[in-house]
């Protein structure tokens, strides 16, 4: 993700398929979210224009049965969709991961984990 900042300091991102570049402002001073801002900025543009400013690579949640797919910049709240997801529907979900693997996360998967604990 382009994390530069301009010349006051405040971050900025840039997206090649949109042909802009934004300054943060707006979610450092309205929104508030701090250190997030450049992550809050990336997951607004998706929902906005369907895909992902510079540099941004997102884990991807895929339900294999049902039209639910998310997207989420950290590993943890995507293993979490996938996890709940499976755990509500019965749905296998396919995690991909940045780097390019995927992992099938179902039900079942759930329950081995809990075992072995």
């Amino acid at each position: 993700m382009s994390d530069r900042s301009d010349p006051a300091g405040t971050p900025t991102v840039s997206c090649a398929r949109c042909g802009e570049t934004w300054t943060l402002e707006f979610e450092l001073d309205e929104l508030q979210v701090g250190n997030r801002a450049v992550e809050q900025f990336a997951l607004d543009h998706r929902r906005h224009t369907g895909h992902f400013p510079d540099d941004v690579s997102p884990y991807v949640v895929d339900c294999r049965h049902c039209p639910d797919e998310d997207a989420f910049l950290s590993e943890t709240p995507a293993r979490r969709w996938a996890r709940t997801h499976a755990r509500h529907t019965g749905h296998e979900i396919t995690l991909s991961e940045p780097a390019g693997t995927s992992e099938r996360i179902s039900d079942e998967t759930e329950e081995e984990d809990s075992s072995e604990n």
